[in-house]
């Protein structure tokens, strides 16, 4: 079993990977042993082998600092792991910090003591962490683990409000950020009774405030890593619904730190060889996933570039001059990229690519593997889970699909009743929680057992996005539940509009939503970002040809009804269009 595991970590194409398998264990016991007990058919893919090898051992103690960084740090002491940093920092200035895992221990082990010592912090208690993609976002992440706080991401975007919000419900005792919020920290600071410490990243000092650099030259890099238990609280990420204030989704020790294996090994494919550039917000939950745990689970260097915003010429130009070899961002992203001339970069170092966060339509996956020669692998996921699906190396890519059910899940199509339905037909994306609960499931919306028992329906875990799965076991996105259209009968799932409108020249980007109508109940509308040879083009001239192509490529009755010409489109901080924002306007217009 030793054997086989390994060469499913050194996977990197289905042929070589099968090859693999068969010639060196078509004569072991060992084989003959998972072909008898196993369903495995005679033509077997390496996605079949990797859900049957995958069960991960869920120990009774677990820390990712102790039991994954120190153990690669072991590694480099020994000389068994050498080549690329740990983590590779990069601006726009071209300067960098490059960190091995024993530098990356050393630090953070000081930093450790600075939040035991100087803040006061004992197991349990949490820290609400808002920084950029610096270095120091990195160490508190891995000092919060060492000394068993919880830690509570968010982005930099937040506002005094937003901050109040988390700080009161969270109760956290510690606040990490930079100059740039820490006046809106000082302002809402006497409402937190909780709030004891506030640790400031910058070369000045402020008043009321503890200097991180400062401490961190001071400080031991003596310390022992807090011995916390599998199951114990180990991060709180604030997610936004459709209703309601936003929820605290807890991650335990193992749900992340072991959980996340199934990204690392598998959907990215990374080896301690490789640098994965990821280029999420850091108070995203894909940052833990691909910035943090997935990586270094492999020993696979961090990428990092601190862009103050997305510019598409930036990253070009970063994958042509550096070692990259994975590369993950938002299908916003590509979409963006595939606009810019790319005739004029060459990324020899460059060999995986994949997207998460909301569907990528067929037509930019296209223009990417034209201008790269590479395929997106895309997967699915959300902050309460780890990879739901995905394409994997070795599998056949279905433009519009995100592939197969990851090893993690046992991923069905359901009804509203919690049955599973046939193959082919639209429902509730769910996750099967019974009789046993995927250990790398969401523990719960912290203090909220009511929006926690909402989203479990029968035996399964609703994700809240509708689909449906093919003949084949492909996944396809139809919508959010809140998203689907239901239009004179007709359920219409705003993706499939957008892919359709996508395909036309004069589109850039595009997002659909239901809007009100007298005679269907709602009709499709979208919002069209033009391209700037189109921008102008008489308007009313372009709505009817656009709603012409659609009507040619897809059902005519999804074509829009209703286009409204946009310069943006509102967004996440991760890059997410936000429908909701668009719907709920559109709907209060009548």
């Amino acid at each position: 079993m030793n054997l086989l595991n390994s060469f499913c970590r050194k996977l990197r194409c289905r042929e070589q990977f099968v090859y693999q398998l068969q010639s060196k264990c078509t004569k072991s016991i060992w084989w003959h042993q998972i072909r008898k007990k196993s369903s495995l058919p005679q033509n077997f893919t390496s996605y079949e082998i990797l859900r049957q090898l995958y069960n991960p051992h869920i120990p009774e103690f677990f820390n990712f600092a102790k039991d994954v960084l120190d153990e690669w740090e072991a590694k480099e002491k020994r000389g068994e792991k050498s080549g690329q940093p740990a983590l590779w920092w990069v601006n726009d200035r071209r300067e960098e910090i490059r960190w091995s895992f024993e530098e990356l221990g050393f630090h953070s082990r000081c930093l450790a003591n600075i939040l035991s010592e100087e803040c006061q912090l004992q197991r349990g208690d949490r820290v609400l962490l808002i920084l950029p993609r610096i270095p120091e976002w990195w160490l508190v992440n891995i000092a919060c683990l060492r000394t068993g706080t919880v830690l509570i991401p968010g982005t930099s975007q937040l506002t005094a409000r937003d901050i109040l919000h988390r700080l009161q419900t969270s109760r956290a005792k510690c606040v990490v950020t930079d100059e740039s919020l820490a006046p809106l920290l000082d302002s809402v600071a006497p409402q937190c009774s909780s709030l004891q410490s506030k640790l400031l990243v910058s070369p000045r000092k402020r008043e009321g405030w503890l200097n991180f650099g400062e401490l961190l030259r001071r400080a031991s890099g003596n310390h022992v890593c807090v011995n916390t238990k599998s199951d114990e609280a180990m991060t709180i990420f604030f997610t936004s619904g459709t209703t309601g204030s936003p929820k605290m989704t807890q991650h335990s020790h193992c749900s992340y730190g072991i959980g996340l294996t199934v990204n690392g090994r598998y959907w990215l494919d990374l080896t301690h060889r490789d640098v994965m550039w990821n280029t999420s917000d850091t108070g995203w939950a894909k940052s833990a996933w691909s910035s943090v745990f997935a990586p270094w689970i492999q020993g696979a260097c961090v990428f990092v570039h601190h862009m103050p915003r997305f510019e598409s010429s930036t990253v070009l130009e970063t994958l042509s001059s550096y070692p990259i070899t994975t590369f993950c961002t938002a299908p916003t992203a590509y979409r963006m990229l595939v606009q810019e001339d790319m005739s004029r970069f060459s990324f020899p170092s460059l060999q995986h690519c994949l997207c998460a966060g909301e569907p990528i339509n067929p037509e930019v996956m296209g223009k990417w593997r034209e201008a790269t020669g590479l395929d997106i692998y895309e997967g699915y996921g959300q902050t309460e889970t780890v990879l739901i699906a995905g394409t994997f190396k070795g599998m056949k890519i279905k433009p519009g699909s995100f592939g197969k059910p990851s090893p993690a899940y046992d991923v069905q199509v359901i009804d509203d009743e919690g049955n599973i339905v046939s193959q082919g037909k639209e429902g509730h994306l769910a996750i099967r929680v019974r009789p046993h609960k995927p250990f790398s499931l969401f523990t719960e919306y912290t203090d909220d057992a009511q929006r926690t028992a909402e989203c479990f329906r029968g035996d399964f875990y609703l994700t809240g996005d509708r689909g449906l799965q093919d003949e084949d076991g492909y996944l396809w996105f139809v919508g959010r539940a809140d998203d689907v259209i239901l239009s004179a009968g007709y359920r219409i799932g705003p993706f499939e509009v957008e892919n359709a409108l996508i395909e036309h020249d004069a589109v850039a980007e595009s997002a659909v939503v239901s809007s009100p109508d007298p005679v269907r109940g709602e009709v499709v509308k979208a919002f069209v970002v033009l391209s700037s040879e189109f921008k102008t083009r008489d308007h009313d001239e372009l709505r009817a040809e656009l709603q012409t192509h659609v009507k040619r490529v897809t059902a005519p009755y999804k074509y829009p009804r209703k286009i409204e010409f946009v310069n943006q489109l509102p967004k996440t901080v991760s890059g997410k269009i936000r429908r909701v924002e668009l719907r709920n306007k559109e709907w209060e217009r009548g």
